[in-house]
C-alpha cells in the first residue's frame, strides 16, 4: 500500500482538535451502541439463544446484515436464504475497507483487527476528519466505544427478552424494523438513494405473499442496479436532446 493520501499526516492551522473528534466519536458509538438492545431483543424472539444472539454480534458486528439475518429467520426463511441476505448487505463494508486502508495506513499486523470494525459508523466519522491523526482517534474511539457497548447491550437485550418470554405479545418484534429504519432514514441524501430505497420497500412487501421468506429480501436488493440504469438512460437521453438543439 503506497503513502500517497489525501489526509495529511502533519497538523496544520484550523485542524479539528482531539478532544472534538473524541466528542463526535463517542456520540455516534454511545447512540447506535444502544441498538443492540433492540437487536438482542429482536434475536431472541426470532429463535435464537443468547450465546448464538451474543456470537452474532462478536463475530459478524454489522447492524444491518444481523437485523436482516435474524429478521429472515423470525419470519421462517431458509437459513441459507437468511444467510445470504445478510452477507449482500455486508458486502459494502469492503468497499468502505478499501477507502479507509488508504486514509489509516495501519501496520499489516494491525489491520485485521481494525478491519472488525469497518462498519458505517466508523467510516463515516472517519471520513469526516481533516487529517489522518483524526482519522486514527474518529476510527479507534468509535469502533472501540461502539463494539463494547453494542456487545453489552446485545447480551441485555437478549436475557431480557428471554426473562419477558413471547415478544410479540409485547410487540417487541418491530423493534428490529424500527431501529434498521432509524439508522437508514438519514442516510438517504439523494433522489437517487432514496428512489431506491423505495422501489427496495415496495418490491419486498410486494413479494412476501408469493416468495418464500427471506427471498423477497434478495429480490430487493435488485432496487438498486436498476435506479443506476433509469438514471444512465435519462442522462443519455439528456445529452442526445441538447446535441440535437445545438444541431438546429
Amino acid at each position: 500500500m503506497t503513502e500517497q493520501t489525501a489526509v495529511p499526516d502533519t497538523s496544520a492551522v484550523g485542524d479539528k482538535p482531539d478532544a472534538a473528534v473524541v466528542r463526535d466519536a463517542l456520540g455516534v458509538g454511545v447512540a447506535v451502541g444502544l441498538s443492540g438492545l433492540a437487536f438482542g431483543v429482536t434475536s431472541a424472539g426470532s429463535g435464537l439463544t443468547p450465546m448464538q444472539t451474543c456470537a452474532l454480534s462478536l463475530l459478524v458486528f454489522t447492524g444491518a446484515s444481523q437485523f436482516a439475518l435474524v429478521g429472515a429467520l423470525a419470519a421462517g426463511g431458509n437459513p441459507i436464504t437468511a444467510a445470504a441476505g445478510a452477507f449482500f448487505l455486508g458486502v459494502r463494508n469492503a468497499f468502505y475497507g478499501l477507502r479507509l486502508s488508504q486514509l489509516l495506513a495501519l501496520p499489516r499486523a494491525v489491520r485485521p483487527f481494525a478491519a472488525q470494525w469497518v462498519i458505517d459508523e466508523t467510516t463515516a466519522v472517519a471520513l469526516a476528519q481533516p487529517t489522518r491523526r483524526g482519522v486514527r482517534i474518529g476510527f479507534t474511539v468509535t469502533g472501540l466505544t461502539l463494539y463494547l457497548l453494542w456487545n453489552l447491550t446485545t447480551l441485555l437485550g437478549a436475557l431480557g427478552a428471554e426473562a419477558i418470554g413471547d415478544t410479540d405479545a409485547w410487540g417487541l418484534d418491530a423493534a428490529g424494523p424500527a431501529v434498521f429504519l432509524a439508522l437508514l432514514a438519514p442516510m438517504l441524501k439523494t433522489t437517487t438513494e432514496r428512489a431506491a430505497a423505495t422501489l427496495a420497500v415496495l418490491l419486498g412487501l410486494g413479494l412476501l405473499p408469493v416468495l418464500p421468506a427471506g427471498v423477497p429480501v434478495l429480490v430487493a436488493a435488485l432496487a438498486a442496479p436498476v435506479v443506476l440504469w433509469a438514471r444512465g438512460c435519462r442522462g443519455s437521453s439528456a445529452v442526445e436532446d441538447s446535441a440535437r438543439e445545438g444541431e438546429r
